[in-house]
């Protein structure tokens, strides 16, 4: 496989980049658990693309009813090996997006990608439709230069992720297409000149919190009890606690410490002068893997109980909306990180290294079931923020590091 003549004729594709991921861009893919309607016409596009090349792909659908079509779909690519034919090194790239946030602080329309020279800015470009792309067209650079590797080769481009991929991942893994010899590149990470490889991530919570008290007339606070005022005063004393209590450095990750953040906050009544009788908010956690997650839930439950039995009225209930325990990390010395990093010095990033993050990627699932797992790409690390951005060059970069590693197996 002649990887320097794909590169060239890669180089001249970058217009044909940019037109795709604007035009794939701007169709809607948000989470329908972030209120959106899904990725279903999302993946559409992707399939023209595949059929126009003729590449041959498996459609995996997983029935859903918070969308319309009433499944969410995921899309395998397989290229088989010359040799070992029991092993894969998966691509792997998710199609949904977050929401916009606060339509108020972007620049430009979320929807409506805008090009300004080597960035494109709008909603997912670079979580995940950077991915997307790149993994589209070095699978098109395979198929249409008829090159394969020893292993096999696979893409997958899975729905769910935002959420937890139980509509994308987890039921592929369920669909027995990964052996216990693969390997796995998941560009959904990284820095902004490519050299972290993240290879462990942190035990990843979100709480829903539901506080529970008695609606009223604010002007009349004795007759009710204040489910908003108390979800307050629990949550800071929640976040408080954590903070103080679990404090352990692990320099392997970025930040070294665990992360544990008052988020999202539900609308309770719709009147200033109503007192609320009803309260959700919701905490963020990313815990390092020296402690787990049971251990830091031991102590939410204590101060929850300590707490409502301080609050004549008040009850308190909360759940797991999301919830990957660490996994144990991939080796340093696993085939998929001393490839790619090889691949990367060989392209001038001669500082390339590795540690681990927050976790929320596909790279924790896999690690989970004993896969070898790396997440890395080229990115600013711009994912949930408003005006986010991806660049072209970046794209192509990718591109060529996949390539590279691909022909080293």
């Amino acid at each position: 496989m002649n990887v320097e003549e794909m590169i060239i004729e890669l180089e001249k594709c970058k217009e044909q980049i940019a037109g795709d991921i604007i035009e794939m861009s701007k169709i809607p893919a948000i989470n329908p658990r972030m209120n959106g309607l899904g990725e279903y016409k999302r993946f559409q596009w992707i399939i023209q693309f595949l059929e126009k090349r003729g590449i041959q792909y498996k459609l995996i659908q997983v029935p859903d009813s918070a969308v319309e079509e009433k499944v969410r779909l995921n899309v395998v690519v397989t290229i088989d090996g010359t040799e070992d034919t029991e092993k894969t090194l998966w691509f792997i790239a998710h199609v949904d997006t977050v929401n916009t946030g606060d339509l108020d602080l972007w620049n430009t329309d979320p929807f409506n990608p805008q090009r300004e020279g080597d960035r494109i800015y709008g909603l997912g470009v670079e979580d995940n439709s950077q991915s997307v792309i790149s993994q589209l067209y070095t699978c098109a650079a395979l198929f249409e230069n008829k090159a394969r590797a020893k292993c096999n080769i696979g893409f997958i481009f899975g729905s769910d992720e935002e959420t937890g991929s139980q509509y994308g991942l987890h039921a592929l893994l369920e669909e027995n297409i990964f052996s216990n010899r693969d390997e796995a590149v998941v560009p959904d990470g990284g820095s902004p000149d490519g050299s972290f490889i993240e290879i462990a991530e942190k035990s990843m919570v979100w709480l829903k919190f539901t506080v529970k008290g008695k609606q009223g007339h604010a002007a009349m606070p004795h007759l009710g009890v204040n489910a908003c005022s108390a979800g307050m005063h629990l949550g800071v004393e929640l976040e408080d606690m954590l903070k103080k209590e679990f404090t352990s450095l692990d320099e392997l990750f970025d930040p070294p410490y665990s992360t544990f953040e008052l988020t999202q906050k539900l609308a309770n009544v719709e009147s200033p002068n109503v007192m609320p009788g009803n309260d959700v908010f919701y905490i963020d956690m990313r815990i390092l893997p020296e402690f787990t997650v049971d251990q830091v839930v031991k102590r939410i439950d204590e101060v929850v109980k300590l707490f409502t039995d301080n609050h004549e009225g008040i009850q308190v209930h909360y759940e797991f909306t999301n919830r990957v325990d660490a996994p144990k990390p991939t080796s340093s010395e696993a085939e998929v990180v001393q490839k790619l990093l090889k691949s990367l010095k060989e392209s001038g990033i001669e500082n390339a290294y590795y540690g681990g993050i927050g976790g929320g990627t596909c790279g924790a699932i896999l690690r989970a079931r004993d896969i070898p797992a790396v997440v890395w790409s080229h990115l600013d690390e711009l994912a949930h923020q408003p005006n986010e951005y991806v660049k072209i060059s970046n794209i192509i970069k990718d591109i060529k590091i996949f390539l590279s590693t691909i022909q080293k197996y």
